[in-house]
């Protein structure tokens, strides 16, 4: 996989700031280009459509105790997400999956007796709130009883880049999608950006969107079909 460096050098290329005989970074244009790339990368961890896994993570979780911090050095050590999706479950000392329902602000708030608990989470709030050491909130209901292990599905951030020597690693096409949008970028305020080199990025970005788009699953719910459910294949 390519590093930062040769990535950015191929975006000036695509611009005409650098050429391929004269192609080498400064040390300012090295700090520069790196922190404009990651602020890229740290936008696209928003489009949805860009972040290629869910990843599952489990958590032991304590007897009473609902409320959890979710970042790096929080209760739940691991990088904040972006978002926490579906499905989400606990598991209980016997190897029972429980599943958890997402709710959001609104109804959370609306739970009367929040400290209600030694029972299996019902209910899971993921708080985005981000504090001053960038962690969110997890608030479950009811509270917890011992033994129960917490499942949860989120979206993580692209990769970031801690020096221009890093490598690449993330799947097939990102680095073309990142090389023309970076040269976009880039260009602005210094050349012209040509219709062409426009065309490209935006495709780029669409082909990895097509590719991380999931198509849904439909169902009824039961109070409709009055049933276990409805299947698409099979019927009620």
């Amino acid at each position: 996989m390519p590093i930062v460096s040769t990535m950015i050098l191929n975006s000036l290329i695509m611009t005409g700031e650098k050429t391929i005989e004269v192609s080498s970074l400064t040390t300012a244009e090295q700090n520069y280009h790196l922190s404009r790339i990651n602020s890229m990368m740290d936008s696209w961890s928003n489009e949805r459509l860009l972040i290629y896994q869910i990843q599952q993570t489990s958590f032991a979780l304590t007897a009473s105790d609902g409320t959890y911090t979710i970042g790096n050095g929080g209760d739940f050590n691991m990088t904040r997400p972006i978002r926490i999706v579906n499905p989400c479950f606990t598991r209980d000392a016997d190897n029972t999956d429980l599943p958890l329902e997402l709710i959001d602000a609104d109804t959370y708030g609306r739970i009367v007796d929040k400290s209600f608990g030694d029972d299996v989470p019902a209910y899971m709030y993921y708080d985005a709130g981000f504090s001053a050491t960038s962690t969110a909130t997890i608030r479950l209901y009811p509270l917890p009883d011992s033994g129960l292990t917490l499942f949860i599905n989120t979206l993580q951030p692209l990769q970031s880049f801690a020096a221009v020597s890093t490598n690449l690693l993330l799947p097939p096409g990102y680095q073309d999608a990142i090389e023309t949008n970076y040269a976009v970028r880039s260009a602005l305020g210094v050349v012209p950006v040509s219709a062409e080199l426009m065309a490209i990025a935006r495709q780029t970005k669409a082909a990895i969107k097509t590719t991380n788009l999931t198509a849904p699953i439909m169902s009824l719910d039961r109070g409709v079909t009055g049933s276990g459910g409805y299947s698409i294949l099979t019927g009620p």
